[in-house]
């Protein structure tokens, strides 16, 4: 046997993972990131259910908590041929028995050679050693033992208690805006809790706005329900939606959240707009009125946004359900949704000239397209008042993708116009491991550019702990 292969194979936690190689780089990185490690977790905008929290609820098992709600973890292991119902998907599903989510887990671990160099090997790893105290590699023969240690961790750790331990002193969830809030109105009216951790939804209104869906009908029927106005009328609509808006910012809510199939926004002339609104209510809108439409209301949707105050994020371009037969047989939010190109200058150009520097308003830009962090979005919030770069996420949220994202706009755009973290994540034990690969990353840029002559190494600790704490304050108004 080759004596430069280890026998032990063990899952460690290096303390420099993600810094410079060159090992003077390294020790500035290492003392900038210890500046930022151990400040409070700011998770403005993400997906972990908010009954988790109000009811302190058990995380149940290993696969209900690290797989099942999981689509990064699932969409690869899919692609391998793994069957999704394997793993408990959808989260709905309540019919999984121990040997089933048992057998889940001896998958995802027989599987684990697929996740080398990708981000999610790195989420959780971080997870596994730093959160459940595990030390063995995952493979086919360690599963159970992996499984069983992490059984006695959630058998003794509920959510709150974690708010604690992984210091998060502020999470937003993503809520739809006919939802009554009482899971948030449950957490806040726990004085002793709240007062260390605010918890905050998020107005999703995006489905409420395309006029082309089959249901849109009925979703503007229950706006009406909630909100006690008449949507027979745009006016009407339109009184709905601010009425939910001033509802959920009356709950504590900091932002809405937005993603369609490009960034066009424009009004409307009121004519044309209120005749394409009667037409898509009585379902005879065609598919270029409907986007006409639809670019009407998110225009809209700034407008109110610069009355109510509430931030205001957008993340296009991201063709949903790409295989309708998986949509089909396990809803949506299982990995399949796939990025697109999306051109930023033309189609932002009517909203930012109407609204990009009122002083009441802070919109936040995401994409999945690389490409136009540099050419487009960094140019445009290095001048645009109201405009500010949403770090990368979802299929570029990985140590190189973001490192390529810091390199990037940085030199355009500067560090000032930078959201702050953004986890966007469903696995609340992932949260922590997300935040520090940021400061780590954070920490290796800065750090390169003290060594370069940049920066001098103050400014850089300065400039990290703005990233953590001051950026995300201000563009959320926290």
């Amino acid at each position: 046997m080759d004596q430069n292969v280890p026998m032990a194979h063990e899952l460690t936690l290096n303390d420099d993972r993600l810094f410079p190689a060159d090992e003077a780089v390294r020790g500035i990185a290492r003392r900038i990131y210890a500046q930022t490690r151990n400040l409070p977790i700011i998770s403005p905008h993400g997906h972990v259910p908010p009954a988790w929290i109000a009811e302190d609820q058990s995380f149940e098992n290993p696969t209900r908590l690290l797989l099942t709600p999981d689509h990064y973890i699932n969409r690869l292991m899919h692609a391998n041929g793994v069957d999704l119902s394997t793993l408990g998907v959808p989260v709905s599903r309540t019919d999984m028995t121990e040997q089933d989510n048992r057998n889940a887990w001896r998958t995802f671990c027989s599987h684990w050679p697929i996740y080398n160099g990708t981000a999610m090997r790195y989420w959780m790893t971080d997870q596994l050693v730093g959160v459940f105290g595990v030390t063995q590699r995952p493979s086919a023969e360690t599963a159970d033992e992996i499984y069983d240690t992490i059984q006695a961790w959630i058998d003794t750790h509920r959510p709150r208690a974690l708010m604690d331990q992984f210091n998060i002193s502020f999470i937003a969830t993503t809520d739809d805006p006919a939802d009554d809030l009482h899971y948030h109105e449950a957490i806040a009216a726990d004085a002793a809790f709240s007062a260390k951790h605010r918890v905050a939804p998020t107005f999703r209104p995006d489905k409420y706005l395309e006029p082309a869906r089959a249901d849109w009908n009925q979703l503007v029927d229950t706006l009406a329900e909630v909100s006690g106005e008449d949507t027979s009328t745009l006016a009407g609509y339109t009184a709905a939606m601010e009425n939910r808006r001033a509802y959920f910012k009356s709950k504590g809510a900091v932002s809405t959240d937005h993603s369609h199939a490009d960034l066009i926004a424009d009004f409307l002339d009121a004519a044309t707009a209120e005749r394409l609104y009667g037409k898509a209510r009585r379902g005879e809108i065609n598919v270029e009125e409907a986007a006409a439409l639809r670019r009407h209301l998110l225009m809209d949707q700034v407008r109110m946004a610069t009355e109510d105050g509430l931030t205001l994020t957008l993340h296009p371009a991201v063709l949903r359900d790409h295989d309708p037969a998986t949509a089909g047989q396990y809803g949506a939010d299982v990995g399949c949704d796939i990025p697109y190109a999306v051109e930023v200058t033309r189609a932002m150009r009517p909203m930012l000239n109407a609204f990009g520097n009122h002083p009441n308003l802070k919109l936040v830009l995401f994409t999945l397209d690389e490409d136009t962090y540099s050419r487009e979005i960094a140019p445009l919030a290095g001048f645009y008042r109201s405009l500010y770069i949403g770090v990368p996420w979802w299929f570029i949220d990985a140590p190189e993708s973001i490192m390529r994202f810091k390199q990037s706009v940085t030199e355009m755009g500067g560090f000032s116009r930078i959201s702050g973290m953004i986890d966007d994540t469903r696995a609340f034990c992932s949260i922590p491991a997300r935040h520090d690969m940021m400061r780590r990353l954070d920490a290796a840029h800065l750090a390169n550019l003290v060594a370069v002559h940049r920066l001098d190494e103050d400014e850089a600790i300065a400039q990290a702990i703005k990233l953590v704490d001051d950026n995300p304050k201000k563009v959320f108004n926290l």
